[in-house]
């Protein structure tokens, strides 16, 4: 059976697939690997709602103790050593928890990307939020994930969360017992954190998601400079969506999925009958990399820093988790406002044509990674005072040095080559 996708074809007549394919199959996409990033993320979802789904057939989400072998356990943690002991339970549960991982690097890799060549400009200020905000709603999946096992790290990790919750400055209490069914640990908190697992976050996420794709096929993608002058304005180099990139997405999945599974296999999550059902003893526990600045943090901020103001309690804890992310987040969500261009821009920018955002940028993932560092603290055997002057000269040093290399490049540059304005490109393509 042939089916007919001309003008006049059966299908056509009812779905207008022409006109479909016209506007979205031949979409061009820029050939540019940093571009791959977003895919990456979207492939980790992907992979995340497959082994979700299989996951979801067999795990109990209760905290309610069932009798095994004489000995009474949870039956969320229950659930979870028998889904280890069937034939691919524990490689897809390795996967699902390696593709979080990704998702979020990903993700964060993409969104640095955008912010170093300053395509978050005008008219990409929405898309820059969206995006940001994918990035939180990602993070927010994998710590309601946290708790799932219900093993003793899974609890204990946890706590510290609902201790965050709680230092939140006049609502925390009430917001952290709203959002852990009650005091912790709760009897509710295991069916509450699935239901935002598997439905509350995802449903933010696919719409996120959706939005952030509908306006950058509106606005199309940003390009790469070394093509300016080669198109008319408004126009865009790449190749097509089908079937250019769709083949080389379908690659990429493929080779993604084999990198995954090779990690599963040789990176196993820890197993939850090291660690048992939750008990009196509490462990020492480290949360994931992508938390590590927040915890690096709460060790860094003096604990003398204790403050009363309008019948709010303001500790260190309030300000090393709450406080100060508060305002990175802030400042980073506000960015494109407060570094406005006052036309259209649709063109990457190099490092040295923003040498000033460069420097903070590289200067502020510094002070991350030092932060990050500092939750080690007690591993390495460092005094806290180390990391404090650390985190205050360190990221000033390498930002000030990036800085004045950048304005060093820029002046060594043939004037003609710092030139980023797409008529001034044209015009030069025109006399040469």
């Amino acid at each position: 059976m042939v089916v007919d996708l001309g003008k006049k074809g059966w299908l056509n007549q009812r779905l207008d697939v022409v006109r479909f394919r016209k506007k979205f199959l031949r979409k061009a996409f820029p050939v540019h690997l940093s571009f791959f990033l977003g895919e990456i993320a979207l492939f980790s979802l992907v992979l995340l709602v497959i082994t979700g789904v299989y996951l979801s057939f067999s795990y109990e989400p209760s905290a309610n103790l069932v009798k095994v072998e004489g000995q009474s356990l949870p039956a969320a943690y229950h659930s979870v050593t028998q889904i280890n002991e069937q034939p691919f339970g524990l490689i897809v549960r390795q996967v699902h928890h390696w593709s979080a991982h990704l998702m979020i690097a990903a993700t964060l890799l993409h969104l640095l990307r955008v912010f170093f060549t300053g395509a978050f400009r005008k008219p990409r200020e929405i898309n820059w939020i969206i995006g940001l905000l994918l990035l939180f709603a990602t993070v927010g999946a994998s710590f309601t994930g946290y708790l799932l096992p219900f093993d003793e790290f899974a609890v204990t990790a946890s706590g510290i969360g609902y201790g965050i919750a709680r230092s939140v400055p006049w609502i925390g209490p009430a917001v952290a017992d709203f959002v852990f069914a009650g005091q912790f640990p709760s009897p509710g908190m295991v069916s509450r954190f699935y239901g935002y697992h598997i439905m509350l976050v995802p449903m933010i996420l696919f719409g996120l998601l959706a939005l952030h794709m509908v306006v950058m096929l509106k606005q199309k993608h940003s390009e790469s400079r070394f093509n300016l002058g080669k198109v008319e304005e408004g126009k865009l180099l790449g190749i097509p969506m089908w079937p250019h990139q769709a083949a080389l997405m379908a690659q990429l999945f493929l080779l993604m999925t084999a990198g995954i599974l090779m990690i599963a296999s040789l990176f196993p999550v820890h197993p939850v009958e090291l660690y048992g059902p939750p008990g009196p003893e509490t462990p020492t526990v480290k949360p994931d990399w992508y938390f590590l600045w927040i915890y690096g943090a709460l060790k860094l901020v003096p604990g003398w820093m204790d403050y009363h103001f309008l019948g709010a309690a303001i500790n260190a804890e309030a300000i090393g988790s709450v406080i100060f992310p508060g305002i990175v987040v802030l400042v980073t969500l506000l960015w494109p406002f407060l570094e406005r261009s006052k036309d259209k821009v649709n063109y990457m920018q190099r490092s040295r044509d923003a040498a000033g955002r460069t420097a903070i940028g590289v200067g502020t993932l510094v002070f991350l990674a030092v932060l990050s560092v500092a939750s080690y603290e007690d591993t390495l055997s460092i005094a806290l005072d180390v990391f404090r002057w650390t985190a205050l000269i360190l990221p000033l040093l390498v930002g000030g040095v990036t800085y004045g290399l950048l304005i060093r490049l820029k002046r060594q540059t043939p004037k003609h080559q710092n030139e980023t304005s797409p008529e001034n490109a044209r015009a030069k393509a025109a006399t040469d």
